[in-house]
């Protein structure tokens, strides 16, 4: 018997000013309970997500937001 996982990924486009600052919310992003992975590219703007099995994406999201907001508080992240 096989077990299928299925990854719930998605993608945010993203306001940051500098690499390093991109670098700071893909780690704060990493962090949140309820992601599996966050990658951030900076020279495209946009944020991917992969949440964890049955994770709320919509509160997962908010919080991933707050998070980033706390290291880089400039940034944007569009829901």
């Amino acid at each position: 018997m096989s077990l299928l996982f299925f990854s719930m990924k998605k993608t945010y486009k993203i306001e940051v000013d500098c690499a390093a600052c991109a670098d700071k919310m893909e780690q704060a992003a990493a962090k949140t309970p309820g992601v599996r992975e966050a990658v951030v590219n900076f020279m495209a703007l946009k944020m991917k997500i992969d949440f964890e099995d049955g994770a709320d994406t919509d509160l997962v999201m908010q919080q991933v937001r707050k998070n980033c907001k706390k290291v880089e508080s400039d940034c944007e992240i569009y829901l």
